[in-house]
């Protein structure tokens, strides 16, 4: 699957350790960065990300700041995007199943790496159920 990942300076160290973490899974990733530990501004990381995934660039993403709050506003402000911020897998399950998430947010400063792959992998493994669902999704566009 091609998937772009974002995150601001406090998600880095996890998004780091995803985008290895994924493409050893044989995913295609864009990283649209940061690239440092820098401060930076994560709606202006969201934006990129959002823009990214509702141009078709890639078909999901993850977006990750120190609380996963912020970066998910600012994916959600573009109305081609449905971000849920999720802290474990049944969130993950239930947003792909019931709302189609295209990207998912976490927050680096809430949970490890191991919690934030099995998420991933929840997110990314589960389709979309449509029927009553797509009443609603259709909705939120």
């Amino acid at each position: 699957m091609h998937i772009a990942i974002s995150s601001d300076h406090a998600g880095l160290a996890l998004k780091t350790t995803l985008v290895e973490w994924l493409r050893e899974q044989g995913h295609e990733v864009d990283d649209l960065g940061p690239d440092s530990a820098e401060s930076v501004d994560y709606p202006d990381y969201g934006r990129k990300l959002a823009d990214h995934v509702a141009a078709g660039k890639a078909e999901r993403g993850i977006a990750i700041c120190g609380s996963g709050i912020g970066i998910s506003i600012a994916v959600n402000r573009n109305p081609a995007c449905r971000c849920a911020r999720v802290d474990e897998p049944l969130s993950a399950v239930l947003a792909r199943q019931h709302n189609d998430a295209n990207v998912i947010a976490m927050g680096e400063r809430l949970i490890g790496a191991d919690m934030a792959k099995a998420i991933v992998t929840a997110f990314l493994d589960t389709p979309f159920e449509g029927g009553r669902h797509q009443r609603r999704v259709d909705k939120l566009s």
